[in-house]
């Protein structure tokens, strides 16, 4: 029967919206032109899908690694021929063999438990500016809050630095877990990436590198974890009494593109 073959997998963190109110809110937010491609994420049984068709766009793009989800969804839009479904790893998937001229738009229910990873492969693994114009993705809550902390915050964090220093970011929708089937223990969030040029100077990889010095022990004060950046934080006048949540995304900016 057609519910076991939709039946979420906890192995692919799937958790489907299922309540339309929701999706027709969401679909509200995403523009689109007849330039557009869009890229959906974890389509599944196709509710977000349904709504985005009734928009204008170049072609759409459906990325779905479960299989048997995939083949119900090819099923589904045969006919379309500007929809073109793919069995794939949305890590993997080659997004520019696409046109470049083109604008392009990522969009998702993204699968909680890689989340984060796909949102770090997109800002990182990709020349900038990316060939996407927006982005507009579904987090589970504590990640979303550590995606737009601000310095001095708690929850500030490497991918709060990554993502604030390539995109400004906005929280478009609160995502209740009853929402959600099957219901996760957390509420979601959607946040919209819009990727800015502002450090476009910057190397990406001294930044992570960066990042991964200081915060990965982020009780000690960056004297010690920036120790062989030292020369850098004299010059340009940062405190190594601070601690890696004390720097703002300008700061390590800065001293990444002096590296």
């Amino acid at each position: 029967s057609n519910i076991n073959k939709s039946f979420p997998k906890k192995s692919l963190g799937q958790n489907f919206i299922k309540s339309r109110d929701f999706i027709h809110k969401l679909s509200a937010l995403i523009q689109s032109d007849n330039d557009t491609n869009i890229f959906e994420i974890g389509p599944g049984t196709g509710a977000l899908t349904d709504q985005l068709l009734k928009k204008e766009f170049k072609n759409l793009y459906l990325i779905e690694k479960d299989f048997l989800l995939f083949q119900n969804l090819e099923d589904k839009y045969k006919n379309d021929k500007n929809i073109f479904v793919s069995n794939s790893d949305a890590i993997d998937y080659n997004y520019e063999l696409i046109n470049k001229s083109q604008k392009s738009l990522i969009v998702g229910n993204l699968p909680f438990n890689i989340s984060s990873q796909l949102l770090i492969n997109w800002i990182v693994n990709y020349n900038w500016p990316p060939f996407y114009s927006k982005m507009v993705l579904m987090f589970q809550k504590e990640v979303a809050n550590r995606i737009i902390a601000n310095h001095n915050q708690k929850s500030y964090s490497r991918i709060s630095v990554i993502s604030q220093a390539r995109c400004e970011i906005k929280v478009l929708l609160d995502a209740p877990s009853n929402i959600f089937f099957p219901k996760p223990k957390v509420d979601g969030i959607i946040l919209e990436f819009n990727p800015i040029t502002k450090y476009l100077d910057i190397n990406i990889s001294n930044l992570q590198k960066l990042l991964r010095k200081s915060f990965e022990h982020r009780r000690k004060k960056i004297k010690t974890s920036l120790k062989d950046y030292d020369y850098l934080l004299k010059r340009f006048g940062i405190d190594d009494g601070l601690r890696a949540e004390n720097l703002s995304v300008d700061d390590y900016c800065k001293l990444a593109s002096a590296i």
